[in-house]
Formats: structure tokens, C-alpha cells, sequence
């Protein structure tokens, strides 16, 4: 799969955090930034003129065939039904081996112009994309050795959330220390097993997994046309069993009948978010 490059806006000043933000389906990075960006806070201020030290990073999935509308569309994975999320969910597994391996990569060469500051680097993600930057987060041992400043997830769910769930039933939640960290271990394996290839990174049993210790911010609408809430709050649900930070917000009345981010309160909450975690990694 090729994958266009990146969309970027540079930061108004210095350059000091990055974020990198994943378009849904049928949209790219350039349009993701343009609707992000033209939205504003209660104070009047758009994201970059919040956070003018911030580079923003909005990759590009490229396009490929969607089994139901039987034509090419930009998508990270074909999703044959956000209805029922797990039909032909054997048609996903092939992008979100494309497309995790290639956000994790991403993630890496993102870290390295930091200056190996993985805290001052921020995902996020709408939609499909909210899908990917979670799995990118839940495999992310693999590749990422030390937590991110943050995660931010907006109209999203989890793919394969069921088998998940499955896995976690045969732990307890009260678990801590070392049970807690195999917990953890045991589920970034199960995702990564799904996308096995013969070429896919393996996960040791003493692999590093420090990475799912970034907090998560995920926000859905209730009235949410697209991508119902309760797939937003499975994920939820599933990220805290594993032991992630989540903080997490409803609201109604977005644009694209519910399948966005309200404005002015949700970038209020994203500002908030993204200000509360720089100043915590400063």
C-alpha cells in the first residue's frame, strides 16, 4: 500500500510538541486540517493559535477498495458495515496491518525529530482514524518504548473489540504490578495477531510496554449518525480493563449530524487537554 506523504502545518513559534492526526474515511489529511483548523474554542482561538508551538502532522491513508460501495475510496481499512462493525471483519485485518505498521513508523521518525521526546508527541484521530491511532497505541510496544504525551480520539470505536473483550474476561480487574503488565502484554499480542504477517514484529514476554501508560482523551456524540456512541464507549470500556487513563466526553448537536467535534466545547476540551499534558511533560 502506498501512502501519500503527510500534510503539514508547521508551528506559529518554536517547535517543541508534534501532534499527528488521522482523517476518517473518505476524507485526506489536507481536508481533516482545513475542517479541524476552522473551528475555534470559547476563546475565539483556532488549535494552532492555541498551541503555537505545536507541529501538526496529518498523514494521508490513500485509497482502497471498499467491498460494499465496490469502488476505491480513501480509507485506512474496508469497513464493510459501520452498522454491524463485525461483519466481514476478515476484510479489515489487511489495512490495519498496512496502516498501523505505517503509523508506527511514522510515530518513530516523529520521536526522532523530538530528540527522542516520545512525551511531547501527541495522536489523535476521527473516526476510522480514531480506529487506527487506538491499535496504534495497543501494538504499540513493538515499536515504542517510552509513553506519548497523549492520545485523542473523537466519532470512533475499536475494530475487534469483541475478541478483546474476550481476553480480558479471563482477568481480574483489580489486578496490579506484574499481572497487570501481562494483562496488558497479552492483548497488544492478540491485535497483533490478527495482522500476522510473516513479517510482523513479534512481541516478547519481557517487551517494554510502557507506551500504554499515555492518557487518552476520547469524546463522542450521542446523536452520532455514523458511528454509533456505543461502539465509543466499548472502547472506552475496553482501554480502561486494560488499565489506560481514559477521560471521556458526550456531548449532541455537532455538525455532519453528530459525527464530529463540537464547537465551541470540544475543542475547548481538546485545548485543554493537549495544555494540561505539555505542561505535565515540561
Amino acid at each position: 500500500m502506498h501512502f501519500p506523504e503527510p500534510h503539514i502545518q508547521h508551528p506559529k513559534g518554536e517547535h517543541t510538541q508534534t501532534a499527528v492526526f488521522l482523517h476518517g474515511r473518505g476524507s485526506d489529511g489536507a481536508e481533516f486540517a482545513e475542517d479541524l483548523f476552522s473551528s475555534v474554542n470559547s476563546q475565539g482561538q483556532t488549535l494552532p493559535e492555541s498551541l503555537p508551538n505545536m507541529r501538526w502532522v496529518f498523514p494521508n491513508s490513500g485509497s482502497r477498495w471498499h467491498a460494499r460501495f465496490e469502488e476505491e475510496i480513501p480509507a485506512w481499512f474496508d469497513a464493510y458495515s459501520l452498522d454491524r462493525i463485525e461483519e466481514r471483519q476478515e476484510s479489515q485485518v489487511e489495512g490495519l496491518q498496512e496502516s498501523v505498521f505505517y503509523i508506527l513508523n511514522l510515530l518513530s521518525q516523529e520521536i526522532q525529530q523530538l530528540g527522542g521526546k516520545s512525551h511531547h508527541l501527541y495522536l489523535g484521530g476521527i473516526s476510522q482514524g480514531m480506529a487506527i491511532a487506538l491499535w496504534s497505541l495497543i501494538c504499540g510496544p513493538v515499536k515504542l518504548q517510552s509513553p506519548l504525551g497523549g492520545v485523542l480520539g473523537f466519532c470512533g470505536w475499536l475494530p475487534f473489540a469483541g475478541q478483546v473483550e474476550d481476553l480480558l474476561k479471563g482477568y481480574d480487574d483489580t489486578l496490579s504490578g506484574a499481572e497487570a503488565s501481562n494483562k496488558q502484554r497479552q492483548t497488544s499480542k492478540l491485535l497483533l495477531g490478527v495482522i500476522a504477517e510473516s513479517n510482523t514484529p513479534k512481541l516478547s514476554d519481557n517487551a517494554d510496554i510502557s507506551v500504554l501508560s499515555t492518557p487518552v482523551f476520547l469524546s463522542h456524540g450521542t446523536d452520532d449518525n455514523l458511528v454509533s456512541v456505543e461502539l465509543g464507549r466499548q472502547a472506552t470500556q475496553v482501554l480502561q480493563s486494560l488499565g489506560v487513563s481514559v477521560e471521556r466526553s458526550e456531548f449532541t448537536g455537532a455538525e455532519a449530524d453528530g459525527h464530529w467535534i463540537k464547537e465551541p466545547e470540544g475543542f475547548d476540551q481538546i485545548t485543554w487537554f493537549l495544555q494540561n499534558q505539555i505542561e505535565k511533560n515540561l
